[in-house]
């Protein structure tokens, strides 16, 4: 029995993810199969990291440490041949507020800032509670994935005259993992037309076999000159309510701009327990994350196979990364609210409603894969018995 079968009573915890769908939705005994965080116990390492630093009793100011910064460049340089140097490194309670302010950073208000359609809704929240125009590209659906509309994103750059791209790499819901050659020709339209490129990569790690993750500032190394990239550990290793995450940023000009505006609120002061687990994860989390892959392949794998029996008007694509999958629902031709209320209330089940996505998310839902697979089975049939 691999140790991701384990059950984890999630309720009574405070979970987003499990205790707030009683007050969402009004019902109990929802299975979540939404927000991204998984149902699995984090490293035995990273626990063990963080119990020594309860049991010794006093939680005062932390600084950062020389052996975190060298954990996240030996992870960076081992996992993804990336070079990064300490100075390079800054830190952040989450990517969502750095990509706030690298908004307020880079760009003015009223300017315009570009994002891909659908994607992951943080990112248009961001653009509008910063007074800046939210600029869509919709993305193509090829051969049952994702793919960048160049010509037409050159178009809206010119038109929209865009200072700022968001790129989400892999990609949130859809499950893309861009390759050399699509970042290259991103990255070359950008830098002609004087757009930065904020590029998250938090989900950098979790990439299925034979995808790899290319970073955006290895595709061409004039790139580091016009973007940053933003990752974490809290997504790789399910530990996202301990609040740390990274800005890599290379060119020094960006580095001032993006730290003035993190001292107007001191958004560079990091929980400790942020801190210590990212460190014990990067330096010993390596062989869970390996058995994690396996078993989110299989749990993918399985997926497939049960929509493709069970529920064939149901269109996905196949996750090259990530653990979520982009369910297209419109054969069905319901309307988003009566596609949730169908899910609520017939099956049992909380997906995330596509639309929050965007536009082109309309008729859609996000499903997330990274619990026991009995867990997944039961949503999965659930589901497929109440589309029957």
């Amino acid at each position: 029995m691999s140790i991701f079968d384990q059950h984890h009573d999630r309720h009574h915890t405070d979970s987003v993810k499990w205790d707030s769908i009683s007050q969402t939705y009004g019902k109990e005994n929802l299975l979540p199969l939404w927000i991204a965080d998984m149902d699995f116990a984090a490293p035995s390492a990273v626990q063990q990291a963080l119990l020594e630093y309860v049991k010794q009793g006093i939680y005062g100011y932390t600084m950062f440490g020389d052996d975190l910064y060298t954990a996240i460049i030996n992870w960076q340089k081992r996992r993804h041949q990336y070079e990064i140097k300490k100075e390079e490194i800054l830190f952040s309670p989450g990517v969502v507020p750095s990509i706030a302010i690298s908004i307020q950073a880079f760009t003015n208000p009223k300017d315009s800032v570009m994002i891909h359609d659908p994607v992951y809704p943080p990112f248009a929240k961001m653009v509008q509670e910063n007074d800046r125009k939210l600029v869509r590209n919709s993305l193509k659906v090829v051969d049952d994935h994702f793919e960048i509309d160049f010509i037409t994103m050159e178009k809206q750059i010119i038109a929209e005259k865009v200072k700022l791209f968001i790129l989400c790499n892999p990609h949130n819901p859809g499950g893309r993992v861009w390759t050399k050659t699509e970042l290259k020709q991103l990255g070359d339209l950008c830098k002609k037309h004087n757009c930065l490129v904020v590029s998250d990569e938090i989900h950098q790690d979790l990439i299925f076999a034979p995808y790899q993750h290319a970073t955006f500032h290895n595709v061409d190394e004039t790139f580091a000159d016009f973007s940053i990239i933003l990752t974490a550990a809290t997504k790789t290793f399910n530990l996202a309510g301990i609040k740390n995450s990274m800005i890599f940023v290379k060119n020094p000009q960006l580095k001032a701009a993006l730290t003035a505006i993190q001292a107007r609120s001191e958004q560079d002061t990091i929980n400790t327990f942020g801190l210590i687990g990212t460190k014990a994860a990067y330096e010993s989390g390596e062989q869970w994350l390996t058995e994690l892959l396996e078993y989110l392949n299989k749990n993918s794998e399985f997926t497939i196979s049960f929509l493709q029996k069970n529920l064939p008007q149901v269109k996905f694509m196949r996750p090259e990364g990530t653990y979520l999958f982009w369910l297209d629902f419109s054969a069905y031709n319901l309307s988003d609210t009566a596609l949730n209320k169908k899910m609520i209330e017939e099956a049992g089940v909380v997906l995330n409603g596509g639309f929050t996505f965007g536009p082109n998310g309309k008729q859609h839902m996000r499903l997330n894969i990274a619990c026991p697979k009995d867990t997944l089975k039961q949503g999965l049939e659930q589901i497929a018995q109440a589309f029957k």
